[in-house]
């Protein structure tokens, strides 16, 4: 596909003659970064200088952070036909490293050290890949179920469909203004932030602070009116004292992981906003979104996207794996395609949906199932009965390893100092069957996410095995 068809080069070429001289990226003071027409001209001098020399088809790493320049080092490499590898700011070398050797990277963006205005390309031996008659335009990382790394194939045009479908269905336009402080190098920051900006001409705040307090007061300063955040945020913003006014926030987003109905209801309390919950995956992009956000039900996530049909997999079955048909997934992984899982349209998740009267529930995923003597455990039925004793503010639940029983339920909660397991585990007890129930509790400080948000169960399950 040439420079000049590219889909989402198209839609930049309509945003450019709307806005050309607007503000396009801004800093948590409010000051102009980038014009749109700053972007473009950015854009054509990395594709003119830094990247002329490399092959059209070759892959691009981009591990820039919320940087500035990060929208017009993907809009060079769409210009020259390359394909972007958006990589994490904060992943290990040695995770770069596999990742660059699995994606057969020929090139890697990154900052220059110290210097904020400097950005370094080098070079690699990444060598050639063959991408038939529907080569990519951008890589998303994901990891395969080896926990090796592994990408997902998109093509403009699917970048460019979940886009429009995530604007419309959550009515977000150019006179908006995005808070960007998700990375925007993750599928979700990708989707809600970049694409938008570029396709659609929606301005956004870049932020590299993720301390809670200076987002809240940057979130006020700069008057944004559309958040895209992660619950830990909303967990955090409702226990500060002496929050400021957020005059112009009309829209708060909650993706990434599953957002707790307490702290949803807590947020809309304190600062008068429901919290609506977007449900996605690096694969397809959006699928269901609460736009109402009623704030009644753990793990509602309201109905499909515009643009996405859900299909029940095991209609007949309480909670069923479903398959989403939607213009926005992506063409396959790689290296190794999986076409039974991705591809053609389609992508069928791991998680366990059930059907409501108003949207759909996320009530567990089938990777996640401990296997207790033959009977198989949700993680996420028993998180929402430890939810229910006063004083528990989260809860993971995970299977470990047991001799006689194959699996036991544990868990990790974050509770309040009075809180004692004995009482809990009683708890639990009178509403669970006794293989549901766990048979040991640990008390962490603060639960354990990533850079995106997310709560390992596999990670908790290999730091408590012993």
């Amino acid at each position: 596909m040439t420079a000049l068809a590219d889909p989402l080069l198209a839609c930049w070429r309509e945003t450019l003659k709307r806005r050309s001289g607007d503000g396009a990226i801004f800093n948590t003071s409010g000051a102009v970064l980038r014009t749109f027409g700053d972007i473009e001209a950015e854009a054509e001098a990395f594709a003119r200088e830094r990247l002329y020399e490399i092959a059209p088809g070759s892959v691009i790493g981009i591990q820039l952070g919320n940087h500035r320049a990060w929208p017009a080092v993907l809009l060079a490499c769409l210009r020259h036909g390359l394909v972007a590898l958006p990589l994490e700011q904060t992943m290990s070398a040695q995770e770069r490293e596999a990742a660059l050797g699995v994606c057969r990277a020929a090139a890697l963006f990154t900052r220059d050290g110290g210097d904020e205005n400097s950005i370094a390309l080098t070079r690699r031996e990444g060598g050639e890949v063959d991408w038939s008659d529907r080569p990519p335009s951008l890589l998303k990382l994901t990891s395969g179920t080896t926990a090796a790394p592994r990408a997902i194939r998109f093509r403009s045009e699917q970048l460019v469909a979940d886009c429009q479908q995530i604007c419309d269905t959550m009515g977000i336009t150019a006179g908006d203004l995005n808070f960007g402080v998700i990375p925007v190098s993750h599928s979700y920051g990708l989707s809600n932030l970049i694409t938008p900006l570029l396709a659609r001409g929606v301005p956004l705040v870049l932020s590299r602070d993720r301390m809670p307090r200076a987002v809240l007061d940057d979130l006020a300063r700069t008057k944004a009116t559309v958040f895209p955040g992660m619950p830990v945020f909303y967990q955090t913003f409702c226990e500060m004292p002496h929050v400021p006014e957020l005059s112009a926030l009309r829209l708060c987003i909650s993706a990434g992981a599953p957002l707790p109905l307490g702290i949803a209801q807590k947020f809309r309390d304190r600062f008068g906003r429901a919290i609506h919950s977007f449900y996605g995956s690096s694969e397809c992009g959006g699928i269901c979104y609460d736009r109402h956000a009623p704030l009644v039900e753990q793990g509602f996530v309201g109905e499909p996207m515009a643009g996405v049909q859900l299909e029940m997999l095991d209609p007949d079955a309480e909670a069923s794996p479903i398959r989403a048909h939607t213009a926005a997934a992506g063409d396959g992984y790689f290296p190794e395609p999986d076409a039974g899982k991705l591809g053609a349209g389609s992508f069928a998740p791991d998680d366990l949906l059930t059907m409501t009267e108003g949207g759909f529930r996320i009530v567990g995923r089938t990777s996640d199932l401990i296997n207790v003597a033959g009977k198989k455990v949700n993680p996420a039925e028993v998180e929402a009965t430890l939810l229910h004793f006063d004083g528990l503010r989260e809860a993971a639940v995970f299977g470990l390893q047991s001799a006689l029983r194959n699996e036991e339920v544990a868990a990790c909660v974050v509770a309040e100092p009075n809180v004692r397991e004995a009482e809990v585990l009683e708890f639990c007890r009178q509403r669970l069957s006794g293989w549901q129930v766990p048979k040991r509790i640990f008390f962490l400080a603060e639960m354990p996410v990533s850079e995106r948000g997310k709560i390992s169960r596999r990670a908790l399950a290999e730091r408590f095995a012993t």
